[in-house]
């Protein structure tokens, strides 16, 4: 899979477009990562997977028999860079009694990066319909949660209720 400086870019912009719209959903529930942060993660991640086939292409005809690659080793590391960023949006509010708030949008960070690493590796599809699914997962789950939590807990057999 050889492409032009051209159409790496075009991968990148893609995968910025797709983790933009991860992030739109964030920001409009007004999470710490949002819109800006979800397409640059996205756009990183495929990236740093492009140009690592680009090192390996040129490592390989010119050092082939001194290096030996592991593309896997990319995407550790691009797991490890948004996972750094994901546990930044982490927090315990110590207000709402000591609720952890942020797992979600380090999750969908963790996920926009996957969606770029497949857009780097031209697995179109399954980045579309990754995204789709993390859509559905924010937008429709989001708002099952929130019906759950506003509804009232019932009372047990013999609670009384104030």
């Amino acid at each position: 899979m050889e492409q032009t400086q051209a159409q790496m870019l075009g991968y990148v912009a893609l995968a910025m477009l797709l983790g933009g719209l991860v992030g739109l959903d964030r920001e409009a529930a007004r999470k710490p990562a949002g819109l800006r942060t979800h397409m640059l993660v996205s756009g990183a991640a495929a990236l740093l997977v492009l140009l690592g086939h680009v090192m390996v292409k040129n490592y390989d005809t010119k050092l082939a028999s001194l290096l030996t690659s592991d593309p896997i080793r990319i995407i550790e590391a691009v797991i490890t860079g948004v996972s750094f960023l994901g546990a930044g949006t982490i927090i315990r509010n110590q207000r709402g009694g000591g609720q952890v708030e942020g797992l979600t949008t380090a999750a969908s960070l963790l996920l926009a990066a996957a969606i770029g690493i497949c857009i780097a590796l031209a697995q179109f599809v399954l980045a579309l319909g990754l995204t789709a699914l993390v859509l559905l997962v924010l937008r429709l789950l989001g708002h099952l949660e929130n019906r759950f939590a506003e509804q009232p807990v019932p009372a047990s057999p013999g609670e009384e209720r104030l």
